[in-house]
């Protein structure tokens, strides 16, 4: 099984659900603050491949909900620039693994590459906010902490 650096928002459903079924698949948890990190442009770059870049973004994040930030009018520069100064922007959860890097939870992708065994469910969203409808403007993400 493999080690997994897990970069999360500490506190945040879905992370905790996604560190939980990796766990439950025999795979070892390194969870870090993705809000405290020190992050550079070259090494948040190393997680999203070949994603365009709107994909790099948390759509439950303040200020794409409030339409401060368009991500699919960003380039990549000006998107690592917003990442770096509001962590709260990125897409969680990261995670590194056996050399490579990932953005998000899509369970068959993470399922391809370092295996979920029988915690796979294909009908189960480990992405979308689940208190989607609980904050006035639909975010989990309700400032830094």
């Amino acid at each position: 099984m493999a080690n997994v650096i897990f970069y999360e928002k500490p506190g945040c459903i879905n992370n905790t659900r996604q560190k939980h079924m990796l766990a439950a698949a025999g795979h070892q948890i390194d969870a870090r603050n993705i809000l405290s990190e020190s992050w550079t442009a070259e090494r948040l770059r190393g997680f999203f491949a070949e994603l365009p870049v709107s994909e790099w973004f948390n759509q439950s994040a303040p200020r794409i909900k409030s339409g401060e930030v368009i991500p699919e009018q960003c380039t990549a520069d000006a998107a690592l620039t917003l990442m770096i100064n509001d962590p709260l922007l990125i897409r969680r959860p990261l995670m590194a693994a056996n050399g490579s890097m990932r953005v998000g939870f899509d369970q068959a992708a993470v399922s391809r590459w370092i295996g979920l065994g029988e915690e796979f469910d294909p009908n189960r969203d480990l992405e979308g906010c689940p208190r989607g409808n609980a904050h006035p403007n639909g975010s989990c993400d309700q400032g830094k902490a």
